[in-house]
């Protein structure tokens, strides 16, 4: 049984028009889950299950706290999710609705993490956001249903928060013998960590972040995307918040899908001609979904 479905890839004719190439759009957002977050996650999950673990515990108000509560749930595995006071209400009650037991610590996620691992016991699993190989293996197949589909991407674009996606898509794309494929990594300007440690030579933790992107705030890439930077052609991009939802709102124009700014950060970079892709011959798009984004609250901020 697997917790993570094989989603559609589509190609977007008004995106492929706008930007002068074929572009792909991989749906990540129709994963149950609600994002590209229960691959990986997922596999995760049905490892530590398989080992005898008995509860699993996360610290995320987001997609991959959701993640966790839903394979909780399928796997019939108790779940604790540890929120900062930031998370958002409804994020709150789609992690009730899945049946996880839910606890508010903290101002930011790096206090309610170290509350979830201080609750941790031996009969536990941890589920980290994003910097874990397991996470990594499990993203990976979604590159592996592209390949499979007969499309060989010759851009990938993508969005980087805690880096964990980039590190999966890298894996499955080395496997699939992608490694000299350009990827660029789109950050909104107040979540930018991963710009900021290309710029600096080295792994750099941002003092504060800020803006309507909150799946990317990570004050710190995982160690392992900032070393892919340094392996492959990997091009950090930034955009601004409005243009990351006014994106989200385009999308969901154009293609009847509702997104998260996070995610819009990345379409930002086709409905900006932010990135050189005209003369590639397939770009790859990775939708990589928003469980609580909601019309009102995108329409809210772009107005």
């Amino acid at each position: 049984m697997s917790l993570s479905i094989r989603t559609p890839l589509l190609e977007s004719l008004p995106l492929s028009q706008l930007n002068g190439t074929k572009v792909w759009m991989k749906m990540e957002a129709m994963q149950p889950s609600g994002s590209f977050k229960i691959r990986g996650i997922g596999h995760a999950c049905e490892q530590h299950y398989a080992c005898g673990a008995q509860r699993f515990i996360s610290s995320s108000g987001g997609n991959a706290g959701l993640a966790v509560a839903y394979a909780g749930r399928r796997l019939g595995v108790p779940v604790v999710v540890v929120v900062p006071e930031t998370t958002s209400e409804r994020a709150r009650l789609l992690l009730e609705l899945e049946g996880a037991q839910v606890f508010v610590h903290g101002k930011s996620w790096f206090e309610a993490n170290e509350l979830a691992l201080s609750m941790q016991t031996p009969r536990d699993a941890f589920l980290h956001p994003f910097d874990d190989p397991l996470l990594w293996h499990g993203h990976a197949s979604m590159i592996d249903e592209v390949v499979a589909e007969g499309v060989c991407p010759d851009g990938v674009i993508l969005s980087v928060g805690g880096g964990g996606l980039l590190a999966g898509v890298v894996e499955g794309m080395r496997r699939n013998g992608l490694d000299d494929v350009p990827i660029y990594a789109a950050e909104t300007e107040g979540m930018a960590s991963f710009n900021a440690s290309i710029k600096a030579g080295q792994l750099t933790e941002l003092t504060e972040i800020s803006g309507v992107a909150t799946s990317l705030g990570a004050r710190q890439v995982c160690q392992r995307a900032f070393e892919l930077a340094q392996e492959r052609p990997v091009v950090p991009v930034q955009v601004t918040d409005h243009e990351a939802v006014d994106s989200c709102l385009a999308f969901l124009n154009d293609h009847r899908m509702l997104v998260e700014p996070a995610c819009g950060a990345s379409l930002a970079l086709l409905y900006g001609k932010k990135v050189p892709i005209s003369d590639l011959g397939n770009v790859l798009v990775i939708v990589c979904g928003g469980s609580t984004a909601t019309v009102e609250s995108l329409t809210r901020f772009s107005g």
